[in-house]
Protein backbone atom coordinates (compact mmCIF):
# COMPACT_ATOMS: atom_id res chain seq x y z
CA UNK A 1 0.00 0.00 0.00
CA UNK A 2 1.39 3.34 -0.60
CA UNK A 3 1.69 5.66 2.06
CA UNK A 4 1.81 9.88 1.42
CA UNK A 5 1.99 12.57 3.96
CA UNK A 6 -0.52 14.94 5.49
CA UNK A 7 -1.38 18.56 6.57
CA UNK A 8 -2.07 18.13 10.24
CA UNK A 9 -3.82 20.72 11.88
CA UNK A 10 -0.60 21.78 14.09
CA UNK A 11 1.31 21.97 10.32
CA UNK A 12 -1.62 24.14 9.61
CA UNK A 13 -0.97 26.50 12.47
CA UNK A 14 2.72 26.70 12.03
CA UNK A 15 2.47 28.18 8.23
CA UNK A 16 -0.23 30.24 9.55
CA UNK A 17 1.53 31.68 12.26
CA UNK A 18 4.66 32.16 9.62
CA UNK A 19 2.67 34.13 6.79
CA UNK A 20 0.68 36.04 9.88
CA UNK A 21 4.76 37.34 10.64
CA UNK A 22 5.23 37.39 6.65
CA UNK A 23 1.67 39.67 6.27
CA UNK A 24 2.68 41.75 9.75
CA UNK A 25 6.46 42.64 9.31
CA UNK A 26 5.35 43.88 5.50
CA UNK A 27 2.29 46.01 6.96
CA UNK A 28 -0.19 43.94 5.02
CA UNK A 29 -3.52 43.44 5.94
CA UNK A 30 -4.44 39.86 4.22
CA UNK A 31 -6.85 37.21 5.21
CA UNK A 32 -4.71 33.91 5.39
CA UNK A 33 -6.64 30.20 4.50
CA UNK A 34 -4.82 26.73 4.96
CA UNK A 35 -6.40 23.66 3.18
CA UNK A 36 -5.81 20.14 2.82
CA UNK A 37 -5.01 17.97 -0.39
CA UNK A 38 -8.87 17.80 -0.91
CA UNK A 39 -9.38 21.85 -0.55
CA UNK A 40 -11.30 21.44 3.02
CA UNK A 41 -10.19 24.21 5.24
CA UNK A 42 -8.17 23.72 7.83
CA UNK A 43 -6.92 27.05 9.29
CA UNK A 44 -8.19 30.96 8.78
CA UNK A 45 -7.75 34.09 9.75
CA UNK A 46 -8.17 37.25 8.68
CA UNK A 47 -5.92 40.35 10.02
CA UNK A 48 -7.26 43.60 10.98
CA UNK A 49 -8.12 46.06 8.36
CA UNK A 50 -8.04 42.98 5.60
CA UNK A 51 -11.00 43.62 3.33
CA UNK A 52 -13.84 41.57 4.18
CA UNK A 53 -14.07 39.97 0.76
CA UNK A 54 -10.79 38.76 1.28
CA UNK A 55 -11.99 36.26 3.65
CA UNK A 56 -13.75 34.74 0.71
CA UNK A 57 -11.27 35.13 -1.74
CA UNK A 58 -8.51 33.33 -0.05
CA UNK A 59 -9.61 30.15 0.86
CA UNK A 60 -11.13 29.97 -2.64
CA UNK A 61 -7.26 30.01 -4.22
CA UNK A 62 -6.43 27.51 -1.63
CA UNK A 63 -9.18 25.27 -2.74
CA UNK A 64 -8.17 25.67 -6.42
CA UNK A 65 -4.05 25.23 -5.65
CA UNK A 66 -4.96 22.14 -3.51
CA UNK A 67 -7.47 20.78 -6.07
CA UNK A 68 -5.37 21.60 -9.11
CA UNK A 69 -1.98 20.73 -7.74
CA UNK A 70 -0.71 24.11 -8.88
CA UNK A 71 -0.55 27.79 -7.78
CA UNK A 72 -3.79 29.33 -8.76
CA UNK A 73 -2.30 31.50 -11.40
CA UNK A 74 -1.45 29.42 -13.56
CA UNK A 75 -5.37 29.52 -14.48
CA UNK A 76 -5.39 33.23 -13.90
CA UNK A 77 -2.87 32.82 -16.76
CA UNK A 78 -4.67 30.67 -19.01
CA UNK A 79 -8.11 33.16 -18.57
CA UNK A 80 -5.91 36.35 -19.53
CA UNK A 81 -4.59 34.27 -22.48
CA UNK A 82 -7.88 34.39 -23.71
CA UNK A 83 -9.26 30.42 -22.95
CA UNK A 84 -12.25 32.09 -21.48
CA UNK A 85 -13.89 28.61 -21.24
CA UNK A 86 -11.58 27.51 -18.60
CA UNK A 87 -13.82 29.66 -16.42
CA UNK A 88 -16.39 27.14 -16.57
CA UNK A 89 -13.98 24.38 -15.17
CA UNK A 90 -16.03 23.00 -12.12
CA UNK A 91 -14.96 23.01 -8.31
CA UNK A 92 -11.92 26.24 -9.16
CA UNK A 93 -13.54 29.57 -7.84
CA UNK A 94 -9.87 30.74 -7.05
CA UNK A 95 -8.39 31.09 -10.11
CA UNK A 96 -6.18 34.35 -9.02
CA UNK A 97 -2.70 34.64 -8.27
CA UNK A 98 -1.81 33.56 -4.45
CA UNK A 99 -3.34 29.92 -3.99
CA UNK A 100 0.56 28.17 -3.56
CA UNK A 101 0.20 24.01 -2.76
CA UNK A 102 2.20 22.90 -0.23
CA UNK A 103 4.33 20.20 -1.33
CA UNK A 104 6.36 17.47 0.15
CA UNK A 105 7.98 14.63 -1.17
CA UNK A 106 6.39 15.41 -4.40
CA UNK A 107 2.66 14.85 -2.71
CA UNK A 108 0.38 18.29 -2.52
CA UNK A 109 -0.59 18.25 1.16
CA UNK A 110 -2.68 21.10 1.19
CA UNK A 111 -2.57 24.72 -0.09
CA UNK A 112 -2.42 27.95 1.31
CA UNK A 113 -4.75 31.01 -0.29
CA UNK A 114 -3.68 34.40 0.37
CA UNK A 115 -6.18 37.29 -0.68
CA UNK A 116 -5.42 41.67 0.43
CA UNK A 117 -2.66 43.10 -0.91
CA UNK A 118 -1.13 42.69 -4.59
CA UNK A 119 -1.26 39.15 -6.15
CA UNK A 120 2.55 38.94 -5.63
CA UNK A 121 2.59 39.82 -2.57
CA UNK A 122 0.32 37.36 -1.60
CA UNK A 123 1.91 35.06 -3.16
CA UNK A 124 4.92 35.68 -0.96
CA UNK A 125 2.94 35.51 2.27
CA UNK A 126 2.18 31.97 1.47
CA UNK A 127 5.08 30.96 0.26
CA UNK A 128 6.53 32.80 3.70
CA UNK A 129 4.39 30.15 5.97
CA UNK A 130 5.11 27.45 3.52
CA UNK A 131 8.78 27.65 4.41
CA UNK A 132 8.10 27.59 8.00
CA UNK A 133 7.39 23.68 7.59
CA UNK A 134 11.27 23.45 6.46
CA UNK A 135 10.17 20.78 3.85
CA UNK A 136 11.27 22.64 0.83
Amino acid sequence: MNTKPYLTLADAKQIGAAAEAEALANGWAVSIAIVDDGGHLLWQQRLDGAPPISSHIAPSKANTAALGRRESKVYEDVINGGRMSFLSAPKLEGMLEGGVPVIVDGHVIGAVGVSGVKSHEDVQIAKAGIAALGTA
